[in-house]
């Protein structure tokens, strides 16, 4: 693991370490809603399975998910969840998926962390017959006001983290992802 700074009261996003303690973020609610009882689900970009653990506490869904990180896929199996390491934005890492194999593919705050977002929604479109996908909007008014009034990035959308310490390669605005996905 790389060590970034010498300060361990900084947060570091980069490494994707994840502790067995589930979270729950604002956007679960709604994702949960949107999913209807006994569906086919795969989350990309899962973490340590906290939103699939979320939706189970009320629904009856089949789930699996998929990340980068070893630490969160280890939480997830540890606590009965089928899920595996891999890039959500490779070709590979979807060729045991068949074509509408799920009924939903969500990715959740993760397509302003990879590399190659167009694969990412050209598979998430071929195995699943819907799709959900949430991202910080970089161009939201609180964000375009802090960089405008302080000249730096804003802090709204970085989640607690700096510029530099976070896993965002991509900063990206609700216009810029309809061009992307109608692109697609």
């Amino acid at each position: 693991m790389i060590k970034p700074l010498d300060n361990p009261k900084i947060n570091d996003n980069r490494n994707y370490i994840y502790e067995e303690n589930f979270y729950m973020r604002d956007e679960f609610l709604i994702i949960r809603e949107w999913i209807p009882e006994n569906s086919r689900i795969i989350d990309l970009g899962c973490g340590n399975c906290s939103l699939i653990k979320y939706i189970l506490d009320k629904k009856k869904i089949y789930a699996e998910g998929i990340d980068i990180s070893e630490s969160g896929i280890n939480v997830c199996l540890k606590n009965g969840f089928k899920a595996k390491v891999g890039y959500i934005d490779k070709e590979e890492t979807y060729k045991d998926y068949r074509d509408n194999e799920f009924d939903y593919a969500i990715c959740n705050v993760t397509i302003q962390m990879i590399m190659y977002p167009e694969i990412l929604l050209r598979e998430m479109k071929r195995i699943a017959k819907y799709q959900i996908i949430s991202f910080p909007n970089f161009a939201f008014i609180i964000n375009r006001l802090d960089l405008l009034l302080l000249g730096r990035m804003p802090k709204f959308t970085l989640g607690g983290y700096e510029w530099y310490n976070t896993g965002h390669i991509h900063q990206l605005s609700i216009r810029d992802f309809k061009a992307l996905a109608n692109k697609i």
